[in-house]
């Protein structure tokens, strides 16, 4: 996106976190937590009884990105749940996307009634009441060209939910323009700033913040699988990409500079295929702390060179010395 120099985000009503004396806050953590292919690289293959994928997460990041929200309302007693299963972690606030009716449906979610505004916002608000609502992202797709039309969908929209504080995620390059920067700040939205394969006319990578909180999502850099046809190849594809410490590095110096400008700002890493966002989200976490971090278990013995990051000694011997693992284990 072109640069500009920061300008204060319009007043109105702000999320709790937003009024908070404290600043430059990050938290860096996943998007979303119900995988399959996540038994035994995240989370243990033998669960214990009571075991919650959130509570599990919370001992190791500040936030997650709820996923669920995006393919069908976030309902109250969902919402409030999982407010108890985090609850451990002081410091932990999801964010959450916005139902694709309002995103990926523009042409009938233009009348879309009252009804399904009011379904939205149910888990939506339990989660602000309990001040655990950092972001409520409005996610784009690539078709999603910027014209005079979706330029005023989007303005009415930020509009409708402007009582939450709204992330923007457009991923087409007709966005790279001064005037939707302008257009977010005003309306105190977010601009996410992301990481995806840039191919034609994609969006590329940026640090803007155009509100007091700001966003930043990673999706792994699979050029073969982002836009494919081939029914053949599992949509998990799309997203099973690991970034390597050269590659986080300048997202690294983005992430800051989305911080000094911000109050919050949220990193998702959402390559989440096999935990491999985890495992980057780990390594994003070390970088900024300057220091190690916790590790699970299972993460760790997969993923090998996060024993250079982890903050304790594994739970059990290594089968293989650090760095050697079998033909099979991921590599960093």
């Amino acid at each position: 996106m072109p640069r500009r120099k920061s300008q204060s985000a319009a007043s109105g009503k702000r999320n709790s976190l937003d009024n908070s004396a404290a600043a430059n806050i990050v938290r860096v953590g996943p998007a979303g937590w119900s995988y399959p292919d996540w038994a035994g690289y995240v989370y243990p293959s033998r669960r214990t009884k009571g075991f919650h994928e959130a509570t599990y997460l919370a001992e190791y990041f500040d936030t997650i990105e709820i996923n669920t929200s995006f393919y069908q309302p976030l309902r109250a007693d969902h919402a409030a749940q999982w407010i108890e299963r985090v609850a451990t972690n002081p410091r932990f606030v999801f964010t959450a996307k916005l139902w694709q009716r309002f995103t990926h449906e523009i042409r009938s979610a233009a009348s879309s009634a009252a009804a399904e505004e009011r379904e939205v916002r149910a888990g939506f608000d339990v989660l602000r009441a309990a001040e655990r609502l950092g972001a409520v992202l409005l996610q784009f797709p690539f078709s999603f060209h910027r014209t005079a039309e979706t330029v005023a969908y989007l303005t009415a929209l930020l509009k409708r939910f402007a009582d939450y504080p709204l992330a923007v995620e457009v991923r087409h390059g007709s966005w790279d323009a001064l005037e939707i920067l302008d257009l977010l700040r005003t309306s105190g939205a977010s601009f996410c700033n992301i990481d995806q394969p840039v191919i034609g006319r994609s969006l590329g990578p940026s640090a803007e913040a155009t509100a007091a909180v700001g966003y930043v999502r990673l999706h792994g850099r699979r050029y073969d699988t982002w836009f494919t046809d081939d029914a053949t190849i599992p949509a998990h594809e799309r997203y099973n990409y690991l970034y390597t410490p050269e590659e986080l590095a300048p997202w690294v110096t983005r992430v800051k500079k989305v911080t000094e400008q911000t109050r919050n700002t949220f990193v998702i890493t959402n390559n989440h295929f096999q935990g491999k966002a985890v495992v980057n989200a780990l390594q994003l976490i070390s970088i900024l702390k300057g220091c190690k971090v916790k590790v699970p278990e299972p993460v760790r013995r997969q993923y090998l060179r996060l024993e250079e990051i982890g903050d304790a000694p594994p739970a059990e011997p290594m089968l293989f010395p650090m760095g050697r693992g079998s033909k099979d284990a991921p590599k960093i």
